[in-house]
């Protein structure tokens, strides 16, 4: 496979302005400023005009290069479909020059430089599912530990005001109903009855 055209990729947010640092390492390894696609976008709004226009563009043979993996999505499930999507779809070669070993150019001589970056992607998504879990499993165990020392989480319980007890009494004998009951303690009837079932609010 012969290569074609050669494009860079960078993505930016509104909190990781490195924006030059990437464009610069870019254009040193050879991509024209002309090729180069830049997406801006904050953290959780992950649309990518420019990614788009990349994909439509890509031949087979053309090359993209990136700064680093993480340019490609927001976790490695979705960097994977990327590089699936980029390697084997578009049938383009990949060069991510944070990691010299995610260069799918050596697929020309032999198997084994998409091997390698196969193997070394699927190693990376390990690690942080992994990693992922461990987190979860060091916060629920933090929280159970919190929770045996009498820690509450969560809102503040809202003080039941001071005539509930009288009015909660004059409820169970059934002298008044909970809407009435409700209505005098200037709250709702579902938040007078979890009061009074004991529920936490």
């Amino acid at each position: 496979m012969k290569h074609n055209a050669v494009y860079g990729y960078a993505r930016v947010s509104t909190k990781d302005q490195n924006e030059a640092r990437q464009l610069f390492a870019l254009q040193e390894c050879g991509v024209a400023e002309e090729n180069i696609l830049l997406d801006k976008q904050s953290g959780k709004d992950f649309n990518r005009p420019a990614y788009r226009r990349l994909t439509r563009k890509l031949k087979p043979g053309d090359t993209v290069f990136i700064k680093s993996i993480d340019r490609l999505g927001r976790n490695y499930d979705e960097i994977i479909e990327q590089w699936r999507i980029l390697t084997k779809e578009k049938q383009a070669f990949i060069v991510v020059l944070d990691m010299p070993l995610l260069d799918t150019r050596q697929k020309e001589r032999d198997l084994t430089g998409v091997f390698i970056a196969d193997l070394v992607l699927q190693i990376l998504s390990y690690v942080a599912q992994t990693e992922r879990e461990y987190m979860k499993q060091r916060q629920a165990e933090g929280i159970a530990a919190a929770r045996a020392r009498g820690v509450r989480f969560g809102r503040p319980a809202r003080k039941k005001p001071e005539a509930f007890p009288a009015l909660f009494e004059a409820w169970t004998k059934k002298e008044i109903s909970a809407r009435e009951a409700a209505r005098q303690l200037g709250t709702t009837h579902k938040t007078f009855l979890a009061w009074a079932s004991g529920i936490r609010l």
